[in-house]
């Protein structure tokens, strides 16, 4: 299915005054049609700059999403990766075999079983996958500071509701895992640099 272009405002971000929102207390049932909206627009708008760096080099959003994970998560094993991004095995190995050929990621073996698949992003795809985190921060950093203080946790307690609840713990961990790690690599870089 094609997307539809619309372009509402120029892509320098102005726009005209926006209606005031919906009143809260809608009634139950009632179709949240301009969230809904929103929540496309918005999604549009935060993976367009990436888009048009995939673009440049003959990649797609899956390629983004792949980098993204591997990044966060380096030397995860694909069975992982495919759990997280719930597509099917086919559909990502033509993704990491394109990711590998062009030196984005490497595909390792693992050390207890030579079988096992473990990603890593060489420095080329780290610089991708850093540029990509830039751009998107700088949309999210600019959104909050738009919304007032204490948005950031507003925000982060509505995006983890909007998951299954049975998916939740599971996300959080695997977030938290990330954060952790990434900061123990930061701490490691500053101690090896000084």
């Amino acid at each position: 299915m094609a997307d539809i272009n619309v372009s509402m405002t120029p892509r320098s971000g102005k726009s005209e005054s926006a209606p005031s929102p919906r009143p809260a207390g809608a009634a139950e049932g009632e179709p949240m049609l301009d969230l809904i909206e929103l929540l496309f627009f918005a999604y549009r708008n935060f993976v367009s700059d990436p888009d048009e760096i995939l673009q440049g080099i003959s990649f797609g959003r899956a390629h983004h999403r792949v980098l993204h994970f591997v990044s966060r998560h380096p030397g995860m094993r694909v069975t992982d990766l495919l759990d997280i991004l719930r597509i099917t095995k086919q559909s990502l190995g033509r993704v990491l075999r394109e990711l590998v050929e062009q030196g984005f990621i490497d595909s390792r073996a693992g050390a207890s079983d030579r079988r096992q698949r473990l990603l890593y992003l060489t420095p080329k795809g780290e610089a991708l996958a850093q540029e990509f985190v830039a751009i998107q921060s700088r949309r999210l950093r600019r959104a909050l500071e738009e919304s007032g203080p204490d948005t950031r946790e507003l925000v982060r307690r509505f995006l983890v509701a909007m998951i299954d609840p049975e998916d939740r713990g599971a996300i959080e961990k695997l977030i938290a895992r990330a954060d952790q790690a990434s900061e123990a690599r930061s701490m490691a870089r500053m101690r090896s640099a000084g």
